[in-house]
């Protein structure tokens, strides 16, 4: 029987931070993590992996592209088993940075899946087998979440993949179908389709990115419908047969074949909190009708000794919104005035081009009655973005039109991943757009447009000219 101060269960990107920040402050902390090696879904399996991938695949585009330039290079040869070695390489050296930050910071790592046999104690077991008990005084639990995979498309052949198995790059399938235009399928599909796939996406909304502005997907879905092989929208799968030749999809919606037969098929229609079979009903823990633990904003649940954070404690499931969580459940334990207030998150597809955004959107703002001013600028008029020979980006800004504060920002185009940090803090300090106009942005760089937009707020930007109206 062993004790510990705190137990963080999960070794993600909530988990592990939490452990660190709370060893820094002197608690006894163990980390138990069910895994072979730590970092959770989005180190392992997620967000690092995919992302290795899709610099591979903005690479072989541009390779492909700058004929257009002038420079010709020879269609690339694809060596699956060392591109799956890079990508593991990378997995493996961040994950022994977090083993290697453990010892460093002295936090006892277990490998092992915790279950909860009441509101103090872990029952443990190795992936031998063994089992034991870990008792505790508080427990912050990251358990995060799992792909969600309908029984009907459950059919038991390994060519149908969540998104696991289609990270494991088991080979580059000649006709892959993604069921599902969110953020996961169009990445993995974009990989996939560079690798020389023939790509079909199928999603059951109107528009791919469903939620997402439509002003920054619809540059997006341009670039898409040159790579894709088709992208269906308002369609139905309603059920997949393996045969010999394929995987056979049956297709419901307007201008698509019903039968389509699939070399692979990637099921990715989103995830679900990682709630079951882990002891949480011998707590006074709470689910919501979704599975999620309910939380209030110091990342306490209903039992006085848990607490949660990350994807099992609520959307919007991102690796990011967890690590900020596990300053605040630590922060909680050790009874500083901390609670989750921040008002921008932000969200970004990595696709190419990069979607992202922060604050409110468009549509938000509408739902909500919130009245509001919307500017976008784009990027045709950016330098930087001629320079690179990629002018289908746009950057919106929405804000409060009595005082200009700015309420959201969207972008589309390469590097709005990096770009949207700005906006993110104008957000949360209560930024006016005079005050991004007014700070002086380098030039060239595509940084500028957020500044443009802003001038577009209050006045004319410089490098593109509106009529006034009337």
């Amino acid at each position: 029987m062993k004790h510990a101060q705190l137990v963080v269960l999960g070794g993600g990107p909530g988990g592990y931070p939490a452990a660190f920040a709370a060893a820094d402050h002197g608690m006894n902390v163990v980390l138990v993590d069910e895994g072979k090696q730590p970092g959770g879904v989005c180190l392992n399996r997620g967000c690092i992996p995919s992302k290795a991938l899709l610099h591979v695949a903005k690479l072989i585009n541009e390779s492909r592209e700058s004929a257009e330039w002038g420079v010709t290079f020879q269609p690339p040869e694809i060596d699956i088993d060392k591109l799956r070695d890079f990508k593991n390489g990378v997995v493996g050296n961040l994950c022994g940075g977090i083993e290697g930050l453990c010892k460093q910071r002295g936090v006892e790592l277990i490998k092992a899946r915790g279950t909860f046999v009441d509101s103090t104690t872990l029952e443990l077991r190795s992936a031998d087998g063994q089992t034991s008990q870990l008792t505790f005084d508080h427990c912050i639990v990251a358990i995060g979440s799992i792909p969600t995979m309908p029984g009907f498309f459950d059919i038991g052949d390994d060519r149908v993949m969540d998104s696991t198995g289609a990270l494991e790059l088991k080979d580059v399938p000649s006709r892959l179908l993604v069921v599902g235009g969110g953020y996961i399928g169009l990445e993995m599909g974009s990989v996939y389709a560079a690798l020389g796939s023939e790509v079909t996406v199928v999603e059951m909304s109107a528009g791919i990115l469903p939620g997402a502005d439509r002003d920054l997907v619809n540059p997006l879905k341009k670039v898409l419908t040159e790579h894709f092989s088709a992208i269906h929208t308002n369609t139905k799968v309603a059920g997949l047969k393996a045969t010999d030749e394929g995987i056979v999809a049956s297709l419901e919606g307007d201008g698509v074949d019903p039968e389509m037969t699939f070399d692979r098929v990637l099921i990715s229609i989103g995830r679900r909190p990682n709630s079951a079979n882990c002891g949480l009903e011998n707590t006074s823990v709470e689910l919501d009708e979704r599975g999620f633990i309910k939380i209030d904003r110091n990342q306490r649940t209903a039992d006085p000794k848990l607490l949660a954070i990350g994807d099992i404690a609520g959307e919007p499931m991102l690796a990011h919104k967890a690590t900020r969580e596990a300053k605040i459940a630590v922060e909680t334990l050790l009874g500083e005035p901390a609670e989750f207030d921040n008002i921008a998150i932000p969200a970004v597809v990595f696709t190419d081009p990069e979607l992202a955004w922060c604050g409110i959107t468009e549509n938000e703002a509408k739902a909500q009655g919130i009245e509001y001013q919307a500017v976008r600028f784009p990027w045709a008029a950016s330098g930087r973005a001629q320079t690179l020979a990629r002018t289908e980006g746009v950057t919106k800004l929405i804000v409060e039109p009595r005082h200009q504060r700015v309420l959201g920002v969207g972008i589309v185009g390469p590097g709005a991943g990096e770009m949207i940090a700005e906006a993110v803090i104008a957000v949360e300090m209560g930024a006016t757009a005079r005050d991004l106009a007014d700070s002086i942005h380098a030039h060239p760089t595509l940084s500028e447009t957020v500044m443009e937009a802003a001038e577009s707020v209050i006045g004319q930007p410089t490098h593109f000219y509106r009529r006034k109206r009337g």
